[in-house]
């Protein structure tokens, strides 16, 4: 019985760290989420930047170089003649048929082409929508699986001028 008289005496003591142990703990990490966010948004902040600066030098010299290729016979034609805008696609899919889909695309060419290269895209672009069936297509994946097709179905039709198709707008209704 002697041990009961010995757990009556003894004070209940507290269990955990202090509070000063606790705060300090706390402002230490709250630190370290500051510092690692801190270096991170320098990181993505500099990396867009930097990227930005790096392409200007080789824009600048790839211009000079344009500009010395024409010999005098004016400037060369920009990049942006080899994007084309194709007229809106509208049409209804393979499944469910109640479902219409409208997409508005640009093809990218390696070169100009005759617009019945761009007319063959699209009357393609146009019998491959109606195909499409809402599952396949459905989130992120089935978006670059559409996207990977019609660039596909593109470059066949063109014969390899059509280097990439950008879907501005795709709207399922």
């Amino acid at each position: 019985m002697a041990a009961a008289p010995a757990a009556a005496d003894a004070k209940p003591g507290r269990g955990g760290p202090s509070l000063v142990i606790q705060v300090g703990l706390l402002v230490a990490l709250t630190g370290a989420a500051a510092g690692m966010g801190w270096v991170s948004g320098g990181f993505l902040q500099g990396g867009g930047s930097g990227a930005k600066e790096a392409h200007a030098p080789a824009a600048d010299t790839h211009g000079a170089k344009k500009a010395d290729a024409s010999d005098g016979h004016g400037a060369a034609a920009p990049d942006a003649a080899t994007i084309v805008p194709l007229p809106a696609i509208t049409a209804n899919i393979g499944s469910p048929r109640d479902v219409w889909v409208r997409m508005e695309v640009s093809l990218v060419l390696d070169e100009p082409q005759p617009p019945e290269l761009s007319n063959a895209v699209l009357q393609d672009l146009l019998a491959y929508m109606r195909t499409v069936k809402l599952h396949e297509i459905e989130g992120p994946s089935g978006f670059r699986h559409l996207r990977d097709s019609i660039e596909e179905r593109a470059a066949i039709r063109s014969d390899g001028h059509v280097r990439q198709v950008l879907i501005r707008t795709l709207l399922f209704e």
